[in-house]
């Protein structure tokens, strides 16, 4: 069996002291080492593969990341090989509920991440989308 690997160890996380502490959980910077392999998510929206959305931004944040978390397994990573997120909502009243979500789903230090507000998706029953870099051996 293969032994389980801690992949937040082998990146270096910085957070320079002459600059304000994060404001939530994320990491200023994170430094992935050479040679590791990438991966990048297109941004994720919270649709079942049925189709189904659901109405609340807590549920559509969590099909985002188990939409990613399908992505990574492909690659043969998971969340843990996070190293960026970035994150739209359409309003400032879904910040909360997206943050619920992705302060669940990853320990400190967390991946770097922006989370922005923008006027709409392609579809207006949609209020988060989610995009993610990975790193792995």
């Amino acid at each position: 069996m293969l032994a389980q690997v801690d992949f937040t160890l082998m990146f270096k996380h910085h957070t320079p002291s002459s600059i304000l502490p994060p404001f939530a959980k994320y990491s200023h910077g994170l430094e992935v080492p050479a040679g590791m392999r990438l991966i990048f998510c297109s941004g994720q929206l919270g649709i079942s593969e049925k189709a189904e959305v659901p109405a609340d931004t807590e549920g559509q944040a969590r099909l985002c990341f188990e939409n990613i978390e399908a992505i990574l397994k492909e690659g043969g990573m998971s969340l843990e090989n996070i190293v960026r997120i970035n994150a739209y909502v359409t309003d400032r009243e879904h910040l909360p509920a997206y943050m619920k979500v992705r302060d669940a789903l990853f320990s400190e230090p967390a991946p770097a991440s922006t989370l922005m507000i923008v006027s709409g998706f392609a579809r207006e029953v949609f209020t988060v989308e989610i995009e993610v870099i990975a790193a792995g051996v």
